[in-house]
């Protein structure tokens, strides 16, 4: 049976409800489908830093903005393996690796397709963003034991080219063809705040959500607001409109993990409780989101303990052997 898809209006109305009853919709339908005390924790790691070739407003990493951030070269596969050992030990499930591609080519595929299989070695699922892939790449990525890939569709199709010109919305979504294709889970989301109407917010969710098969794992970004962008300046994101998306997004799309990343440490303790309430259920892990700051790792046990939330072992994951005791058979 071809289930019904979400209307853009569906979603606006439910942004229009009394906040009490949309947070109490959302935790209601979020119980359904996961311990409602549970946290999926990631760890992400730059592999390969700036002089991206696309024009997206937001992104430090782009050459064509002036930010003061150095190009770096690909990192080298043991710093990667210490790097995937010690999140694990911190507690992550999940090691996610980015690297700052239009699109890689065979030869860098193969360089990173080495890091998944040290990923993996850890007993932690892994997932890369590397920008667009071509159908035998994703085939690579899905052989070499891939878990997940990040291909965020940043905003609204109607507000996209307010924030991006050197792709459009499409290119983005025939890459998430190319993923789910290949049987490789699907990490898609966006960012929140960049000058986005609620009506952009809406139309946003409601295209994951109507895509064949919901993104598995949803990252809601709050714009950080990066000195050297054209997006430094933008005004500020209302926190409560944020904590709407979020249970907005927990409601149309009910079995995916919905991810608090970019920008929460910019959100108070209480601000970030009120969105596990409206249903986000995974969180970024660590100080450092490729270039931007995150949350610091002690204040979030410490928000955890006060919480009540523990951090959720996905199926597949063997965490519980020491990381050291993993041999790495894979040489640089």
């Amino acid at each position: 049976m071809t289930r019904p898809l979400w209307r853009k209006q569906q979603a606006l109305d439910l942004f229009a409800k009394p906040f009490n009853d949309l947070l109490f919709q959302a935790q209601t339908v979020h119980r359904e489908h996961f311990d409602p005390n549970a946290v999926q924790v990631s760890t992400l790691l730059s592999i390969k830093t700036g002089a991206c070739p696309e024009d997206c407003k937001y992104c430090s990493q782009s050459a064509r903005y002036d930010t003061g951030l150095e190009r770096e070269r690909l990192l080298p596969l043991d710093e990667v393996r210490t790097a995937a050992r010690r999140a694990r030990e911190k507690g992550a499930s999940r090691f996610c690796m980015g690297a700052a591609w239009r699109n890689p080519t065979d030869t860098q595929l193969e360089r990173v397709i080495d890091m998944v299989r040290v990923v993996k070695e850890t007993g932690m699922e892994a997932c890369v963003t590397l920008g667009m892939l071509k159908p035998e790449q994703a085939s690579r990525l899905k052989e070499a034991g891939l878990d997940y890939y990040n291909h965020n569709i940043d905003t609204s199709a109607e507000f996209y080219d307010q924030v991006i010109t050197t792709r459009s919305i499409d290119d983005r979504l025939e890459t998430l063809d190319h993923v789910r294709e290949a049987g490789i889970n699907v990490c898609s989301g966006g960012i929140l705040g960049m000058g986005e109407s609620r009506e952009d917010r809406a139309s946003f969710l409601t295209t994951l959500a109507n895509l064949e098969r919901a993104p598995e794992s949803v990252p809601l970004n709050m714009l950080v607001r990066i000195p050297g962008t054209p997006m430094a300046d933008v005004p500020a994101l209302d926190p409560i409109e944020f904590i709407r998306t979020i249970a907005v997004a927990r409601i149309l799309m009910p079995s995916s993990h919905v991810r608090l990343s970019a920008g929460r440490e910019g959100l108070s303790e209480a601000i970030q409780a009120w969105c596990f309430f409206a249903g986000a259920n995974s969180i970024f892990y660590g100080e450092k989101l490729l270039t931007t700051e995150n949350a610091d790792a002690a204040a979030d046990e410490a928000m955890f303990e006060k919480l009540g939330l523990t951090p959720l072992i996905p199926d597949g994951c063997q965490l519980d052997e020491p990381a050291d005791s993993q041999q790495a058979s894979v040489s640089a």
